[in-house]
């Protein structure tokens, strides 16, 4: 489908943190970004890369190495090395996108204006020549790659407290931007709309599941893509919006003394989302402005059934919130609209009331019916139709289920598991070695979709010590993918499991060997 290829390089990492500003690295900050874009383009369906996706040192030979190995060295491979800048005063801000001697402007161009109406500052886009050499590029990314296409993406300056709260706060909106100007630059297309992202169909999508995926509805998405039937082809570029829709969003006076800031406090929102909401180009108000406040946010003394809400104190972290209201940090995001895990003291949370119940959500699979569901989560057809206000038996791929959590710490799949803390230092890669599991198994059992760890996370870890686990067979699978996935062979599966045959049914539990 596409005529290109992304290489990812999260630039700096391990012994090289890149630019400091008190306790934040630059090297975390482009890990983080980095990992949510290989998500992006990996769900739009591009090939692509990334040159680190642990905390590790990478020497500039060995990155130009990889990036050169990923798709090889061609014209068609697009390097996007992500990086966040600093300067010796602190008073500098925005974003800056630097290209190649060899390509001209136009991918660079559209970058930094997509980064602009995704709301962060627009500072240039420009060539920086070798000054010993002035034919050369000065950065070793642009001058040792080949044909490829490079550009470095500075997101704006870690010195710089507005900028950095920008970046902390709106990161995937940045993203977005990026991947959306690349692709439209790529195919020809115009940068999907403020607000929006685009999204490639794939095999099994609904309406249904995107609207629920995307936090939006089915009319939403078919008014943007002007859709007359729910019908949906694979391969087919929809228009979806970026955040919660603005429908049935309430209106807020400006009042003496408002900033948005203290706005979106209030609400329970952020200033990003304000300013989206609101077609706003800059944080100057004015007294008796009307603005849309978005309705997901709740009001300051909003509380609706189930939840309550809670305000944020000094030293709090949405884990340790998580843990006091007996909930998960997803479901916190997911209740705030938070995209980031930073906050504020002072802000209002909408938290869920602690007598409501401990539950975390499953997304419904081929195959699965209300009671397999049931027994694989210790609970009763009943009760997962009373969490779910379902009035009958029937699933849909896709469909979002909440299930009740157990007091025993035992996780689908039947491994018995234990609490561990992150350190400072720690990585996927070390906890798995520490506790003799692997970094798929971490990821699976904790539900995370980046390698990204914070110092305080809790993470669960499989504390068996049996040379085996179990896994439940999904949809597509087969005994060669299967022991690719885990270092094993289908010989070695097929006498663990005492199969005759390679045939395998969906839902069917698997011996698997660790390694």
């Amino acid at each position: 489908m596409y005529d290109f290829e992304v290489v990812i390089d999260a630039g700096h990492g391990g012994d090289d943190p890149g630019a400091v500003s008190g306790d934040t690295k630059e090297k975390d900050l482009t890990l983080l970004i980095s990992q949510y874009m290989y998500e992006r383009f990996k769900e739009m369906g591009v090939p692509v890369v990334m040159t680190r996706t642990t905390d590790e040192t990478v020497s500039p030979t060995e990155r130009v190495n990889r990036i050169l190995n990923a798709f090889g060295n061609n014209e068609d491979v697009v390097v996007i090395s992500n990086h966040i800048n600093s300067n010796t005063t602190g008073t500098a801000e925005g974003a800056e996108v630097i290209y190649a001697l060899r390509n001209d402007d136009t991918l660079a161009s559209n970058i930094l204006n997509a980064l602009e109406n995704a709301g962060q500052i627009g500072r240039s886009y420009y060539q920086r020549r070798l000054p010993s050499d002035t034919s050369k590029d000065y950065y070793f990314i642009h001058r040792n790659t080949g044909v490829t296409e490079p550009v470095i993406v500075e997101y704006g300056f870690i010195n710089n407290a507005n900028d950095l709260n920008r970046i902390k706060q709106n990161y995937r909106e940045y993203v977005d931007a990026v991947v959306d100007a690349l692709i439209a630059t790529k195919m020809g297309g115009e940068i999907p709309p403020q607000g929006t992202i685009s999204y490639v169909v794939k095999s099994g999508d609904t309406l249904w599941k995107l609207a629920r995926e995307f936090n939006t509805t089915v009319d939403a998405i078919k008014r943007l893509n002007n859709l007359t039937s729910d019908a949906l082809s694979v391969g087919q570029i929809l228009l979806i919006p970026s955040n919660a829709p603005i429908e049935g969003g309430t209106s807020y006076t400006v009042q003496s003394g408002d900033s948005l800031y203290k706005i979106a406090r209030k609400f329970n929102t952020t200033v990003a989302e304000l300013k989206r909401v609101n077609n706003l180009t800059s944080d100057n108000l004015s007294v008796g402005q009307v603005l849309i406040i978005p309705s997901t946010s709740g009001g300051e003394d909003s509380e609706s059934e189930g939840t309550t809400t809670y305000t944020v104190q000094s030293g709090d972290s949405l884990y340790n919130i998580a843990q006091k209201f007996n909930t998960t940090v997803a479901e916190l995001k997911r209740l705030n609209n938070l995209t980031s895990d930073t906050l504020t003291i002072g802000q209002v949370l909408i938290v869920p009331s602690t007598s409501s119940g401990s539950t975390n959500t499953y997304t419904v699979q081929s195959g699965d019916s209300l009671w397999s569901i049931a027994r694989k989560f210790n609970t009763t057809v009943d009760e997962l139709k009373r969490l779910n206000n379902l009035t009958s038996n029937n699933l849909q791929i896709g469909q979002v289920l909440k299930v009740p959590t157990t007091d025993e710490v035992i996780n689908p799949e039947g491994e018995s598991l234990t609490n561990y803390v992150v350190q400072s230092g720690d990585s996927l890669y070390k906890i798995a070695m520490k506790f003799n599991t692997t970094v798929d198994d971490i990821r699976r059992i904790n539900g995370l979709t980046t390698d990204y760890l914070s110092v305080g996370q809790v993470l669960r870890i499989p504390t068996s010590n049996s040379t085996t686990f179990t896994y439940v067979v999904k949809n597509g699978d087969s005994l060669y993918k299967i022991a690719q996935t885990y270092n094993t062979t289908v010989d070695e599966l097929k006498r663990l499991n005492n199969l005759t045959s390679n045939s395998l049914v969906i839902g069917q539990q698997l011996v698997i060997p660790r390694k």
